[in-house]
């Protein structure tokens, strides 16, 4: 796969404090990269230097082997932006928004159909202020795809949404990438990014923390499952740990929460809670996921 973005070294500071600690990385074409990350970590800052809109301190941003600060014009014109922070005036129409920004550009898209696949189009004249959250959301990503751009940045996108218009931000994610277009996006949401990416770069105070793939981030960590259920009356949990592969239990209040590793961990402790005569309910699982490879490796819960 071609290289798009390179980044090599990158430093930024703002008076004594590193945002950015040299970090080195690359975005593929065609894929969904993730930079994900607590509030603060340096996710902001990092996309705005690549999009060149920061200059960097130190270290070497190439994007299709253009400088961002040297070929801003000439990269505006691939790119598309959807910042963390965005607003348009108050009374702007959405269809004036689209027509303006359109104007930028040497080449735009019909933002008709945009309208339509974003799910807005029956909000064309409706003024920027009376634009629900998700909607505005929706309205930046028209903006941002107005050029045609061949690479998308995504900021935050789904920050402040609810459940459900988030879980709808993420098909719209993947429907871009399925126009042919390259997505690189921030997020602290570790849920959002083992689901809509295909590499993820997890970062904290300014470091690459770890990179790649979440299917082998999770792998690689060797993370403990969990078995959680509840139970009636007096429980003695010393049996369980003694269970080929528990490492450990906890109990809370009437519920139960079993760690460990293996195949036949959740046959081993069924049939022990049987063998006691325990009765439970509400048994479930958990499997490992990105955030317990963030616990891992930083030793700190999501900031939020």
């Amino acid at each position: 796969m071609e290289t798009i973005i390179e980044v090599e070294d990158l430093v930024k500071r703002y008076g004594e404090i590193t945002a950015v600690d040299r970090i080195s990385f690359e975005v593929h074409e065609g894929e969904i990269f993730g930079m994900v990350g607590p509030n603060g970590a340096g996710k902001t800052t990092t996309i705005e230097c690549i999009e060149g809109l920061r200059v960097p301190d130190d270290g070497t941003i190439r994007v299709w082997g253009l400088n961002p600060q040297q070929d801003g014009y000439r990269l505006r014109e691939r790119i598309g932006v959807q910042l963390q922070e965005s607003a348009l005036p108050d009374r702007i129409k959405v269809w004036e928004a689209l027509d303006l920004f359109s104007s930028f550009y040497t080449k735009s898209v019909d933002w008709r159909p945009l309208l339509e696949r974003l799910g807005i189009a029956d909000k064309c004249d409706t003024p920027f202020a009376k634009l629900s959250g998700g909607q505005k959301k929706r309205l930046f990503i028209a903006l941002a795809l107005v050029n045609d751009p061949e690479l998308v940045f995504l900021d935050e996108l789904t920050t402040g949404l609810d459940p459900q218009a988030r879980r709808a931000m993420w098909d719209l994610v993947r429907d871009i990438r399925d126009q042919g277009k390259t997505i690189f996006l921030t997020t602290h949401y570790m849920e959002e990014a083992e689901r809509l990416c295909d590499r993820v770069l997890i970062i904290d105070y300014g470091k690459i923390v770890a990179l790649d793939t979440p299917e082998k981030l999770i792998q690689n960590l060797g993370a403990e499952n969990r078995i959680l259920f509840g139970v009636k009356g007096v429980f003695d949990p010393e049996p369980l740990r003694t269970i080929p592969g528990v490492t450990r239990v906890e109990q809370i209040g009437e519920r139960v929460i079993v760690y460990g590793r293996g195949d036949k961990l959740v046959g081993n402790v069924v049939n022990a809670l049987e063998a006691q005569g325990v009765r439970f309910s509400d048994l479930r699982t958990e499997q490992s996921n990105l955030e317990d490879v963030f616990l891992a490796l930083t030793g700190r819960e999501m900031r939020e």
